[in-house]
């Protein structure tokens, strides 16, 4: 790796860190038609290691001067590590400090969704859901319990948006992931593919449990926390499933409900 030291804030080589500080600023540099779509940032040892190990290619990193911690063994030559002054750290963070380091990745080409219902047999679709911290979590459980593919609709965040990586703890870097249209007109072309769909909503009279998911291929429809999924979905899903529950409650966070979706959907399936 190239270490360099830099204390003027307006250096260019800075310019791929700018706007951490303000999310909506940020998303919009990173979408199709911002200066930066095509880089993601990661924070954080082990999500920079994880996403390194996986294949992504790492451009630069920034990390706090005073920092004496070394930075992960497969950081490659031809990275630039950038040691910031205070100065550099609070145009970038907007405090004098900074306990992890930041990361400049390239953002890949996402794969064709076509392919990925091909070669899978379990998938998470989402709607609507762009709250980073929920993405992220339910990436980290796609991770963990055997989804082979997660779908996501025009009105889903990015996955590889900053705080979405880290909540995922860099577990986005491994899960396959791909854009579909509005459910209610890709529904239908994932049931023609042999896709069975299944609308996790608390007011179905179906329990998840109580469906035959051994030896289909299984889609989850996810929606935001609030409205849940919209009625072109439920509309066009194969089947409605709601998670049991007790007391009063009637629904479980987005994240939650589908760490225990998927573990249904991969218990079913040995």
């Amino acid at each position: 790796m190239t270490t360099v030291e830099l204390n003027d804030p307006g250096d260019e080589r800075l310019a791929v860190f700018l706007g951490l500080r303000d999310q909506v600023a940020r998303q919009h540099r990173e979408r199709p038609g911002g200066d930066m779509h095509g880089f993601f940032i990661a924070e954080g040892d082990l999500v920079i290691e994880r996403g390194v190990r996986a294949g992504f290619e790492l451009r630069s990193v920034l990390m706090a001067e005073r920092r004496s911690k070394p930075l992960p063994d497969s950081i490659g030559p031809d990275v630039l590590v950038i040691r910031g002054g205070d100065d550099v750290l609070v145009e970038v963070t907007g405090r004098a400090e900074l306990r992890d380091p930041i990361a400049c990745f390239v953002r890949p080409a996402l794969p064709e969704a076509a392919a990925l219902i091909a070669e899978g047999r379990s998938f998470a679709v989402l709607e609507g859901i762009n709250n980073p911290n929920n993405l992220g979590v339910i990436m980290r459980n796609a991770a963990a319990l055997g989804i082979d593919a997660v779908l996501l609709d025009p009105t889903c965040g990015d996955p590889l948006y900053r705080r979405a990586i880290r909540s995922s703890m860099g577990q986005v870097f491994v899960v396959p992931h791909a854009r579909i249209e509005p459910l209610g007109i890709s529904l239908p072309t994932l049931h023609d593919r042999g896709v069975s769909t299944i609308a996790l909503t608390p007011s179905a009279s179906t329990r998840l449990d109580q469906l035959d998911l051994d030896g289909v291929k299984t889609a989850l429809l996810l929606g935001a926390e609030g409205p849940g999924l919209t009625q072109a979905a439920l509309k066009s899903a194969s089947h409605h499933a709601r998670i049991p529950m007790t007391a009063e409650v009637d629904s479980l966070n987005v994240g939650s409900a589908a760490a225990v979706a998927f573990y249904e959907l991969a218990r079913t399936r040995g």
